[in-house]
């Protein structure tokens, strides 16, 4: 995108909206993203998870970080309406940790990413932007169907049938061919605030140590050598020798 400066010379812009959940992989997702040139719209959604008021929080704290250039926060509650969800219903309990689980684990929000990525999409074509980047990667998408590539390759032509003939939306998922370990690592490299992203299905705090995606992010850190600087009621061992 060319712009024209206040002294009547053009230069390049890239502008994106960033799905910025905040947790770890939203973060590190809105890091690259600014790492490669764009100007950033946070848009952060609350849709009736129990972790809801810690996760907006962080994502406040992480745009002034990256010194978004706006940040909206939309709430959602048809999701918790429509439930069937451990996150959003409050008679379903949140499992513990099975990492070797090949079923769709109870954390699954119903199409939940087709319901962001569109309005991420609508603030997207809104502001001229010229991407909208989301932070899934490989392990979400061995449990949570619209995580797979073939879901966002779906959806990016959907965007390109959708939108204005002049608009032309990319969708970056940079990290989802890659592990939790492999975002972790480039979020150190990047220097991520980890300490501003939160992660816990169960908890505001402390994170509980034992759900899901405390599993795998406690996992991601420790096959580094590296502390998760959030505080947890338990630090369980999730160490995978092989992911180092």
């Amino acid at each position: 995108m060319t712009t024209e400066t206040d002294t009547g010379t053009t230069s390049d812009e890239k502008r994106a909206v960033v799905l910025l959940s905040g947790g770890m992989d939203s973060a590190t997702t809105a890091y690259e993203a600014k790492e490669r040139g764009y100007e950033l719209y946070a848009l952060h959604t609350s849709y009736g998870q129990k972790t809801e008021s810690k996760e907006f929080d962080c994502a406040r704290a992480l745009a002034d970080e990256l010194d978004a250039r706006d940040f909206l926060h939309i709430e959602t509650s048809h999701l918790k309406q429509i439930g069937a969800s451990s996150l959003t219903d409050d008679s379903m309990a949140v499992a513990d940790a099975d990492m070797d689980a090949d079923e769709i684990p109870t954390s699954y929000v119903p199409f939940r990413n087709a319901n962001l990525l569109s309005m991420a999409v609508s603030y997207a074509e809104a502001n001229d932007c010229d991407a909208v980047f989301v932070g899934a990667h490989s392990e979400d998408y061995s449990g949570y169907p619209d995580c797979r590539p073939e879901f966002f390759d779906a959806f990016e032509a959907m965007v390109d049938v959708g939108t204005k003939p002049a608009t032309t939306i990319s969708l970056e998922v940079p990290f989802v061919h890659d592990s939790k370990t492999d975002i972790a690592r480039r979020g150190l490299e990047l220097g991520v605030p980890f300490e501003h992203t939160w992660s816990c299905y169960r908890a505001e705090e402390p994170a509980c140590g034992t759900c899901d995606s405390c599993a795998f992010r406690l996992q991601a850190f420790q096959n580094l050598g590296e502390r998760d600087p959030i505080p947890y009621a338990e630090r369980p061992e999730y160490v995978d020798a092989d992911a180092a």
